[in-house]
């Protein structure tokens, strides 16, 4: 149904504006009256919904959202007047206008999960689901804070990972740079000192490969960047279809110890969203379904998605996610035993816990190994560039 903002006065003559859902104008108007409010302007407003929903916040900024909305609700503050609040002292313009749309549509009497909902690049499925499951539960402040926990643990997980591979890229893109630039712009000084010693077929061959690529380079340069800018685009074009996706989820899973590190952090993101879903009351099958999608691998969403239907079926969760063979196998029998003592909830957050230790601890010794690497691989691309250039004038020399 579209949407329409109003304007409209109480029987005390107190304004009031807000926005809600009606078929037409006119059932608007309707809707107004039954709530005892005098309508001075009702239009159409579909435009600034929209903007809404295409609204994305940073996490840090929407964890404290949820911590301040938990401490007002705690201090005994209705919601409706907990969400003005924050709409009146928020400085990001875009929270600023979610929180706008929120108490609009809580005014309106839709629950604070479905109002979320309106805002999917805001609120992740996760935290709605929660949020819903401590609104009807009865314990809406507790789940507002276990959805501010988390958020922060997601933000400091993603940040932690890129923070740890910034230098290594850093050092990638400078050591590829110099190489291009010697090769471009170095190397094609040499041609006119080395083309008598091509004519008498006294030039390397290594030498020679090297110009013809600094040659190609030079005068083809546009024409092979514009060739790799297309095969990056068909490339990228392909792995976004479904078969394009599955491949590169099953080749990140195999790749060696990244792909180790790849995969426990994915099953580290289930086991924290699982755990977070069941200690917010949300049914089993259902905290399935949402966390498969928190790895962000096709290969490993499939194994959880076919454990839901065994749970659905009266069976366990830890067999399918054996029979996979994409879990750890202690982490499998961790959640077996779990199962057992009806303590899933709280191992299903150690498990997460102690996989984002080891992943820290391999990813650690990785980037420590990655560092030497890429200083020796630049070293070595230098060193054979002056080789290259450096034998024939050796070759001339000794031939005097």
């Amino acid at each position: 149904m579209p949407d329409f903002a109003y304007v409209a006065r109480t029987s005390a003559g107190q304004r009031v504006e807000g926005v809600l859902s009606a078929a037409t104008q006119r059932e608007a108007l309707g809707a107004l009256f039954a709530k005892e409010l005098f309508p001075v302007q009702v239009k159409a407003t579909g435009g600034k919904i929209r903007q809404a929903k295409s609204l994305k916040v940073r996490p840090q900024a929407m964890s404290q959202f949820y911590v301040q909305l938990a401490a007002l609700l705690r201090s005994g503050v209705p919601l409706l007047r907990s969400l003005e609040v924050l709409e009146k002292q928020s400085a990001n313009p875009s929270l600023k206008k979610i929180n706008e749309d929120l108490h609009a549509r809580v005014t309106e009497g839709d629950s604070l999960a479905d109002a979320m909902a309106r805002h999917p690049r805001a609120f992740t499925e996760l935290s709605r689901s929660i949020v819903r499951a401590g609104g009807e539960g009865g314990f809406l402040e507790e789940a507002l804070e276990r959805v501010a926990k988390f958020t922060d643990q997601q933000a400091e997980l993603k940040g932690r990972v890129l923070g740890a591979l910034a230098y290594p890229a850093f050092l990638a893109v400078f050591g590829f740079s110099i190489v291009a630039v010697l090769v471009t712009f170095f190397v094609p000084q040499f041609e006119g000192l080395f083309e008598r010693l091509r004519d008498k077929g006294e030039l390397p061959v290594f030498t020679d490969w090297l110009l013809a690529v600094s040659a190609a380079i030079h005068h083809y340069g546009l024409l092979i960047l514009l060739v790799l800018i297309g095969a990056g685009v068909f490339i990228r074009k392909r792995l976004q279809t479904d078969e394009g996706r599955w491949w590169l989820d099953r080749w990140r899973l195999k790749i060696p110890q990244v792909g180790t590190i790849y995969r426990n952090l994915a099953v580290s993101r289930f086991c924290r969203v699982l755990g977070t879903l069941l200690a917010g009351g949300v049914p089993i099958v259902k905290s399935l379904k949402i966390s498969s999608d928190s790895t962000g691998n096709r290969v490993l969403s499939s194994a959880i998605n076919q454990a839901a239907e065994n749970i659905t079926a009266g069976e366990s969760l830890a067999a399918p996610l054996a029979s996979s063979g994409h879990f750890p196998p202690d982490v499998v029998e961790m959640v077996a035993v779990a199962e057992q003592s009806n303590t899933l909830e709280s191992v299903l957050t150690n498990i997460a816990d102690s996989l984002e230790r080891e992943t820290w601890r391999r990813l650690d010794l990785l980037v420590r190994l990655i560092e030497p690497l890429m200083l020796l691989l630049m070293a070595s691309a230098v060193l054979v560039i002056v080789l290259a250039l450096m034998l024939p004038m050796l070759k001339s020399a000794t031939s005097l």
